[in-house]
């Protein structure tokens, strides 16, 4: 089977910002928590359904060994039936 592939990337950048007096790390980085549960979550699901509205095409996730704290990656598959 031919395969050809083709990647687009769409990257969040989150970014916290402090007061002058800021120590650093102090809260432990708490200011995550709201994108780990419930934008991020929010997020992949949303772009899921996206994919998945359209028949002519599969989406799931796999993982390249990156954490899924920093990346996820959906794989997006269209199959062409051989012709008779």
């Amino acid at each position: 089977m031919f395969e050809e592939e083709k990647t687009f990337n769409l990257r969040v950048t989150l970014v916290a910002r402090f007061p002058e007096d800021y120590e650093g790390d102090e809260d432990g980085y708490a200011w995550l928590h709201d994108w780990d549960v419930r934008m991020k979550p929010a997020l992949l699901k949303t772009v899921m359904a996206a994919l998945r509205a359209s028949p002519a095409w599969s989406a799931h996730v796999r993982n390249r060994g990156v954490a899924a704290a920093d990346e996820v990656e959906i794989a997006l598959e269209k199959t062409f039936a051989a012709e008779a």
